[in-house]
């Protein structure tokens, strides 16, 4: 996939991760939602900034991220905005998170969640936390990075 088609797909971000956590490794997780769920997020009123994954008895859950609920959704649905959701894995990639987990002490952050092929897609990532010197480090990077581009640009 490429820049340009990511974030035409986006519909939420989590912007704080890469601030906060070095990511190691990133998968494609789908959803198991329910319809007033689509019919939400295609309205953009979803966040995944709050929230993390859990891997429990073999399997592995969003917890705390917000689907707002529509006012025209059906009366008989009693939506929960903030409700565990599962996430699609196959076996393979389970296997490999619960042994980085539970191993080598990483942890599992949504990304973002995005479309891809008209289905609602989360992208997770293995991770380490960042300590306070690696975040200044990080920072200070980037802003050489950018005096870098905008001398480059004066030329």
């Amino acid at each position: 996939m490429s820049k340009k088609d990511a974030n035409s797909n986006t519909i939420a971000q989590n912007r704080r991760a890469r601030h906060d956590y070095f990511i190691e490794e990133q998968f494609q997780a789908g959803l198991v939602l329910e319809g007033w769920e689509v019919k939400s997020i295609r309205a953009n009123r979803a966040h995944v900034s709050e929230s993390h994954v859990i891997l429990k008895d073999g399997e592995a859950w969003l917890i705390g991220s917000y689907i707002a609920p529509l006012e025209s959704a059906s009366k008989h649905v009693h939506p929960v905005a903030d409700r565990t959701r599962k996430l699609l894995l196959n076996k393979k990639e389970l296997s490999k998170l619960y042994g980085a987990v539970e191993r080598k002490g990483y942890t599992l952050i949504p990304l973002n969640l995005h479309w891809d092929k008209q289905r609602v897609k989360l992208a997770i990532a293995l991770a380490k936390g960042k300590k306070l010197y690696d975040k200044r480090a990080s920072e200070k990077d980037a802003d050489w990075e950018r005096e870098k581009a905008r001398v480059l640009k004066e030329r």
